[in-house]
């Protein structure tokens, strides 16, 4: 059997290894990034506590986007679908989350990705939203088959309707995006970060007690 070559990414990232106390965290970290695509539900789990403690200053990087482009070598907007993708898949799919392990083929994060964006922002009516999940989880179509049926979808949502909830989701994924988005700054003036988680629960607040009168009416 012929070995596959090996990409400079990987070579890059072996040679960092190479340096580490293989019990250390920035091992553990290197070590799942070049599973990456079997393994991109560990990749994100790990990279929310790198981003959350402030792990990446240790190891010599200003920021958490500089550590992922210099040193994990994925782009900034990789690392915030891949976090994003993971804090949805522990709220939403606790199911799916348990089965990581199995050798069956698991989710594309970029398909997740587009099911909380039809949840979180795109305001997907319940029955849109389960048969994108469908899609995903169910039949496991390619990425790009998702991604055509997400478009199609958003793309009604882009006209004028009378869903109320719609702008809100639209503002809570906006915040959500931020609020992770703040995670990688190295100093905050004053309480920023508190003043987003607020507005955060506030948003979910008001979106939850939207639907519970839909649902009563």
């Amino acid at each position: 059997m012929t070995d596959i070559p090996k990409s400079s990414g990987e070579r890059f990232i072996e040679r960092i290894m190479g340096e580490l106390d293989p019990s250390s965290e920035r091992f553990q970290v290197l070590e799942t990034a070049k599973r990456f695509k079997s393994s991109w539900v560990e990749l994100g789990d790990k990279l929310l506590a790198v981003n959350s403690g402030n792990l990446y200053r240790e190891w010599g990087y200003g920021s958490f986007e500089d550590y992922c482009t210099k040193e994990i070598r994925i782009k900034k907007e990789t690392a915030q679908k891949l976090t994003l993708a993971y804090r949805f898949m522990e709220k939403n799919e606790p199911e799916l989350m348990a089965r990581r392990e199995e050798p069956r083929p698991f989710p594309d994060y970029r398909s997740i990705d587009l099911l909380r964006q039809a949840r979180e922002e795109k305001g997907f009516s319940d029955e849109e939203y389960a048969d994108l999940r469908k899609s995903v989880v169910e039949q496991e179509r390619s990425h790009p088959t998702v991604l055509k049926q997400f478009k199609e979808v958003a793309k009604t949502r882009e006209e004028p309707v009378s869903d109320p909830s719609v702008p809100l989701k639209a503002a809570l994924g906006a915040a959500r995006r931020l609020d992770t988005a703040l995670r990688g700054m190295e100093e905050l003036p004053g309480d920023y970060r508190e003043m987003v988680e607020r507005l955060i629960a506030t948003l979910e607040g008001e979106l939850d007690g939207m639907q519970v009168v839909v649902e009563h009416r």
